[in-house]
């Protein structure tokens, strides 16, 4: 893991020494360590990523003040939380697909096996993979 001295930070996020400074008193970001003889705040790869998220945000015009809240937040989101959403998200959106293949499979279980061929051939494979499963969860055996 590579630690930045404030000066090699700034260089690098390309603001001043005297930003690094200020963000680090006001709270935006924070040392990882210090240096217990020289007392230099060291800072690692995620600070220099937040420091270029801050200063684009900056550029977005929002205020310091609204740039900690926002900051502070997405600080709060654990990788659980955001594995839970993802989960939920993904839950959600195989309800309405579920919703859309019940609809459908009337549609389907009416079409001539010329037609339901025809219309298998024009779907991309990863369409046609997710319809065979969609069936299959639903006890509806296989399209073809």
């Amino acid at each position: 893991m590579k630690l930045y001295k404030i000066g090699e930070l700034s260089n690098i996020a390309g603001v001043s020494s005297r930003t690094v400074d200020y963000y680090t008193k006001i709270g935006l970001i924070h040392p990882i360590k210090r240096l217990e003889k020289s007392n230099y705040r060291l800072y690692n790869d995620e600070t220099l990523q937040r420091l270029k998220r801050i200063e684009m945000l900056k550029k977005d015009k929002y205020s310091l003040d609204e740039i900690k809240h926002t900051l502070d937040q997405l600080d709060k989101i654990t990788e659980d939380t955001l594995i839970k959403e993802k989960l939920t998200s993904l839950q959600d959106h195989l309800k309405l697909v579920e919703k859309d293949v019940k609809e459908l499979s009337p549609v389907i279980e009416n079409l001539k096996p010329n037609q339901a061929k025809n219309i298998y051939k024009h779907l991309t494979p990863q369409t046609a993979a997710c319809m065979e499963a969609l069936l299959f969860l639903l006890n509806k055996g296989p399209l073809m």
